[in-house]
């Protein structure tokens, strides 16, 4: 038989001819009387393929349509003629037939091509493109509202205003919450069987290369219109690095948001889709996927470094903090479904440089407070522009509390040497890594507050100064996460803190007058004291109460409460010593010509006159009636 099957081979005759000769062979010895079957088998597997080799060149190279656009039951018929040939193929062995062979390697090359062609076609006709007003619908999104309306100091800080989550201005915006059940489909369902069906019959006949590519091309440039449709733009670090703030402001922002949506929902979606069209091959789909993801996802990562190594400024640290907090977020969804070794060394490398950045950000942002330096007093004593800014900074700030521990873990050096804060070293091994920091930079605040209270002229007003700006700093504390952060002893010394103020306030304002309220000098008892005593205590203290009156209207306290109780310990001071000393030495002048000269105001005047104080408006007592009058 095996002789038989080389002299079948060897005949370079008609097919008709080999068998006619063969049959006289098997008439010459019984022994080749089987060779019959091998005669009908082998013209039944060579009609076979005949037949299948007739369905692709019908859809050669030269051919207009592709059967899937003509109809499913020629895509049917094409691919069961190609099965067919791929079948028979399987079964040569390297003695068969080489005319065999060649036709046979031909008919493959030939479907490979066309498959190839109609499988990048079918995955742009069937690309579904992103909807993201629907996606955007579905998103949650994180918002800290703030409203600007301090001026500049020193071209050092940009102007921080009050945190107000009811404003419609909106100063920092977190980005996008993802859900985890968020998803969307870019390509048609209905198509992914004909798209499997296709890639199936390219990666048995060892064309898986070519099939990668096509997908690879396709879906990359897919993949790359969505992020042009997040807002991504393809940018270099040189060009990043030129953009003002404003401007890379809202590209971080939509950064944020495309790295969350791209890996959460855009190449998870690519994971599925690639795990259903390459369903045959775990290897294959692999390869995809990762070709797939590394584009985009270095495209979204190149401006993450471009952004890491840019010039530090206070007003970026928000924008970082979002940008490793989203990637930190999404690294371990990475990481699970790309297995590219340099996509996830470079996620991870970003991400550190994120957080490098913010750690450096962060500790100019300290130095910058610490050498804020303006020589100008606040007209009035009011709140500085850096208290503003540095209380509403960390306000904000505290909400990325767990990033910036871990971040700032083992800083511990850079506060070394701190000066003692209210008698007591911060304590630094009972508490967090963010609170050390905080403590810190208020422990500056104040202390740079301190020296700012030494411009002024007038002995009183820094003490109102220290009062609005502490009492400002307790506040802002108080109605924040600060406060759980710098903890209720922190908010004691404070307030303590601003009591020593008051009373300082009180002794450098109020002494002099209540001075001339005193028996002391007048000479006598309440009944012959001197008139001519009298007369000069009540003409120095009326314009001594007048000058602070005309001063003090000008000052200003603009929060209410302590407003209210800076007044109320004035009057206490104030008001029983006049009612006292008027009550005692008043009715020696009384029955005296020009009594009202001396003792012009009662002690219910004085009291609501002491309720004009700190409202920044000047005012003036001069020769005034009494009020009562």
């Amino acid at each position: 038989m095996a002789t038989a099957q080389q002299i079948l081979k060897s005949l370079n005759t008609p097919k008709e001819v080999r068998e006619d000769m063969l049959l006289i062979f098997s008439s010459f010895d019984n022994r080749l009387s089987k060779i019959t079957d091998l005669i009908h088998s082998s013209s039944a597997l060579e009609d076979r393929f005949d037949t299948a080799e007739k369905v692709i060149l019908r859809y050669d190279s030269n051919s207009n349509s592709l059967p899937w656009e003509d109809s499913p039951e020629e895509a049917g018929e094409y691919l069961s003629a190609l099965d067919e040939i791929l079948q028979l193929c399987e079964n040569l062995t390297v003695e068969d037939d080489k005319d065999f062979v060649d036709r046979a390697d031909t008919a493959i090359q030939i479907a490979m091509s066309r498959l190839e062609e109609e499988f990048r076609h079918m995955l742009i006709r069937n690309t579904v493109p992103l909807d993201a007003d629907r996606l955007y619908g579905s998103i949650r999104r994180v918002s800290l509202s703030f409203v600007s309306n301090d001026g500049v100091i020193d071209d050092e800080f940009e102007s921080f205003g009050e945190v107000d989550n009811d404003s419609s201005g909106c100063f920092h915006d977190r980005g996008a919450s993802i859900g985890d059940d968020l998803s969307v489909d870019l390509i048609n369902p209905d198509a992914v069987l004909e798209l499997r069906e296709i890639a199936d019959r390219m990666i048995r006949a060892t064309y898986e290369k070519e099939c990668c590519q096509a997908y690879t091309s396709v879906r990359r440039e897919v993949l790359d219109e969505c992020l042009v449709i997040l807002g991504v733009e393809k940018l270099s670090i040189e060009d990043v690095q030129k953009v003002e703030w404003k401007d890379l402001d809202e590209k971080m922002k939509k950064w944020i948001q495309a790295v969350k949506i791209a890996v959460r929902v855009l190449l998870t979606g690519e994971k599925r889709l690639c795990d259903q069209v390459f369903n045959g091959s775990d290897s294959i789909k692999e390869i995809c996927f990762n070709e797939t993801a590394k584009w985009s996802m270095m495209q979204l990562l190149n401006f993450g470094e471009a952004v890491s190594i840019s010039n530090r400024s206070s007003e970026k640290l928000f924008r970082i903090l979002d940008m490793y907090d989203a990637l930190a977020d999404v690294l371990p969804n990475l990481q699970a479904m790309v297995t590219d070794e340099f996509v996830c060394s470079e996620a991870k490398g970003v991400l550190s440089g994120l957080g490098e950045a913010a750690r450096a950000t962060f500790s100019e942002f300290e130095k910058a407070v610490q050498g804020e330096t303006s020589r100008k007093p606040m007209q009035n004593g009011e709140i500085h522009p850096i208290t503003r800014y540095v209380m509403n900074y960390l306000k904000l700030l505290v909400v990325y509390i767990e990033t910036l521990d871990s971040l700032l873990e083992g800083d511990e050096d850079d506060l070394r040497g701190l000066e003692k804060v209210d008698g007591d070293k911060l304590q630094t091994e009972s508490v967090s890594p963010v609170t050390r920091h905080f403590q810190s930079l208020i422990s500056t605040l104040e202390s740079n507050l301190e020296e700012k209270s030494r411009l002024y002229e007038d002995a009183a007003i820094p003490f109102i100064f220290l009062m609005n700006n502490i009492w400002y700093v307790v506040q802002k504390v108080k109605d924040s996460e600060l406060g759980n952060l710098l903890g209720d002893h922190w908010v004691r010394k404070r307030r303590g803190l601003i009591r020593q103020y008051a009373t300082s306030y009180l002794r450098a304002s109020w002494s002099k007058s209540l001075s001339f309220l005193k028996d002391e000098g007048i000479g006598g008892s309440s009944n012959n004291a001197s008139k001519v005593a009298l007369k000069d205590r009540f003409k120095n203290f009326n314009a001594c109460f007048e000058d602070i009156y005309r001063i003090q209207t000008a000052w200003k306290v603009p929060d209410p409460q302590l407003r209210e109780e800076l007044r109320i310990s004035i009057s206490e001071k104030v008001i029983p010593a006049y009612r006292s000393f008027v009550g005692r030495f008043g009715s020696q002048l009384e029955s005296g010509r020009n009594a009202g000269k001396y003792i012009k105001y009662t002690p219910e005047d004085l009291e609501n006159y002491l309720l004009d104080l700190f409202e920044g408006s000047p005012g003036v007592l001069h020769h005034l009636r009494r009020k009562s009058s």
